[in-house]
């Protein structure tokens, strides 16, 4: 069986990495739904209001600003919709780069210690959402309490990577410290 040592390994290396490609799979499998769930804005924003302002809802009763917000943003997709649809294109290519991004780990899944460098960059992406929300939410009226959501995208999806990037590190060094083959 060859790995990403480039050979055998060791019992504990086959270990480390069954749990990296396990929790590659996890960001990965969190990665696409995100992606495919940014295409039909008008009919989520629309479930998502039903169900929080139907009967029993605790957003009714306990977070009456979340509640208007939801609606807000429900009837502000179907109008632009209705009026603008072009607009919901703007949408389209976040939503697809989320799936390109969720492709690109297939080389990580393959062999992550070789293609450790998508790792690393899909963690700065994660710090990225923090000071895009930061500085975007208010710029574009979102209230403060969703750019903490917008941020915690980030949060989230960044603790997955640091455990791969951990159990990767001794597998990364041993790769790094090895000769180059020959070419030629």
């Amino acid at each position: 069986m060859s790995d990403a040592t480039g050979d055998a390994g060791t019992a504990a290396e086959r270990a480390a990495l069954r749990r990296v490609r396990r929790w590659l799979r996890v960001f990965v499998v969190c990665l696409v739904p995100s992606g495919l769930t940014a295409f039909p804005l008008e009919s989520e924003t629309r479930w998502l209001a039903d169900l929080a302002a139907g009967p029993g809802a605790p957003v009714t009763d306990r977070l009456p600003a979340l509640l208007e917000w939801i609606e807000k943003v429900r009837d502000g997709v179907a109008e632009t919709n209705a009026r603008h649809p072009f607009l919901a294109y703007g949408t389209d290519g976040p939503a697809f780069a989320h799936l390109v991004i969720a492709a690109a780990f297939l080389g990580p899944l393959k062999d992550p210690a070789r293609n450790v460098w998508v790792i690393r960059r899909a963690v700065l992406a994660c710090a990225g959402i923090i000071p895009l929300a930061l500085v975007c939410g208010p710029l574009r009226g979102i209230p403060p309490y969703w750019s903490l959501v917008d941020m915690s995208f980030g949060v989230v999806g960044v603790v997955p990577l640091l455990i791969v990037l951990r159990a990767l590190r001794p597998l990364v060094e041993r790769a790094e410290s090895r000769p180059a083959p020959a070419v030629g």
